[in-house]
């Protein structure tokens, strides 16, 4: 009894001990694995290479915004503009009121006793605790007066000197000094200067649009706030619009229209509803090809043959869901009650009367279902096709990073991407509580 007991134990500790190793080995494997891409990546020469300082502006660029006051050290005229840019211009002889302008010299006031100065003979930069920064031009290059030894927030070259600190930033060449002084908030983004609203208050700006007299006498003031946020030269509300709606519409058509080219082609890939072998086998082959190909790959080979545009986008889409939905189709289809099909056809019915009462009746959950769960991806797929063939969001967006100066433009139109994922995820949800539940 003894050894009839050992011998039926021996497998069970057999099978106890390999379980014991391969709880071993797994994470060892994993850990090997990750190591390999390590150095496979030079991750530690990616980490040496990063510059801190470098992603801390560009992330304080995503959520403020800059007002650069600069001086053309040709002429002596000195500007002010929001983030830079013309659309943001102060009208001429006018700064904010942190600059002060009093013929050759011009003082800027950064706050916490940060002063910049522009005067005919260079610029200073008053830091508190550090000391007074003097730069002067010297024959070809530029002269850098400062306590020794300069920080690593001072950045000296023969042409060009950087400052950065917490309040703001300045920079001096040849030819211009420019200072930045930042801001919480995304700039100009409802009313920009030129405005009659611009600069008013919350409350300034309900007193006009209730009571206030007309600003226009040929519009209402509350339509005129409205008109002056759509046009908005500098955020363009109107063509943002217009951009999502061409990025949703591109999901649209793609997967709409690749469920409808999919179904019919899906009868004829399903073994219980076409009975030819060859016919099947070269349909499934035709999925596999055209969903083995990227969107993105589709997206680059259409627009090389119908030009850039949304329906291009759309197509490309329709291209790559076609492979997707016939299988997934094709296999839904092979898997319905045979019995239901059975009782349809004792009564008389042609093939396209099995199929649509017998069926279809089957299966339209599981497609709508399917279809509804691809138009959510898609949705966010668009975003990428659209900066390919230029149209929706995707193009704004891209356009915005490659200025590398309008990250706020990017974050703003991140979150309206994040939105629209958000809205198409809840409305394919209700629609199918609505289609497959019946609720």
């Amino acid at each position: 009894m003894t050894a009839l007991a050992l011998t039926n134990a021996a497998p069970i500790l057999t099978r106890m001990q390999r379980r014991r190793w391969m709880a071993l080995s797994v994470p060892v494997i994993l850990l090997a694995y990750l190591a390999y891409i390590a150095l496979a990546f030079d991750v530690p020469g990616l980490v040496q290479k990063a510059r801190m300082d470098n992603a801390a502006i560009l992330v304080s660029d995503f959520w403020s915004h800059k007002v650069h006051v600069t001086r053309d050290n040709r002429t002596g005229a000195v500007v002010s503009a929001i983030e830079g840019e013309a659309k943001g211009t102060y009208p001429k002889g006018t700064h904010p009121d942190w600059v002060s302008v009093q013929g050759d010299v011009t003082v800027i006031d950064l706050g916490g006793g940060h002063v910049v100065t522009y005067d005919p003979a260079g610029a200073r930069y008053v830091v508190p605790g550090y000391g007074t920064i003097d730069i002067t031009r010297d024959g070809g290059g530029v002269k850098v007066t400062a306590p020794e030894p300069l920080p690593d927030w001072i950045n000296v070259a023969p042409n060009r000197v950087s400052v950065t600190t917490d309040h703001g930033r300045f920079a001096y060449s040849r030819s211009k000094v420019e200072t930045f002084r930042y801001f919480a908030g995304w700039e100009l983004f409802f009313f920009t200067l030129d405005s009659p609203f611009s600069g008013k208050s919350v409350g300034e700006l309900a007193g006009l649009a209730l009571w206030g007299d007309r600003v226009d006498p040929a519009r209402a003031n509350i339509v005129a706030m409205v008109q002056d946020v759509w046009t908005n030269k500098m955020w363009r509300h109107a063509d943002v619009a217009w951009a999502i709606f061409e990025t949703i519409l591109m999901a649209v058509l793609g997967t709409f229209g690749a469920a409808v080219v999919s179904l019919p082609l899906a009868f004829l890939a399903a073994r219980n509803t076409n009975p030819v072998g060859p016919v099947r086998f070269a349909l499934r082959r035709v999925f596999d090809f055209v969903r083995g190909v990227d969107a993105l790959i589709w997206t680059i080979i259409l627009s090389r043959a119908f030009g850039p545009g949304p329906m291009t986008g759309a197509l490309a889409m329709l291209v790559t869901d076609v492979g997707s939905f016939g299988k997934t189709f094709s296999e839904a289809l092979e898997n319905i009650d045979e019995k239901q099909v059975e009782g349809i056809r004792s009564t008389g019915a042609n093939a396209v009367q099995r199929a649509r009462f017998g069926i279809l009746p089957q299966v339209v959950p599981v497609l709508a279902s399917q279809v509804l769960y691809f138009l959510e991806s898609n949705t966010r797929g668009a975003t990428v096709v659209g900066a390919i063939v230029g149209g929706g969001i995707g193009l704004m967006l891209t356009q915005a990073i490659q200025t590398q100066k309008d990250w706020e433009e990017v974050a703003y139109y991140m979150v309206l991407i994040v939105l629209m994922v958000m809205a198409m995820d809840s409305l394919s949800g209700w629609l199918r509580r609505k289609l497959i539940r019946a609720e």
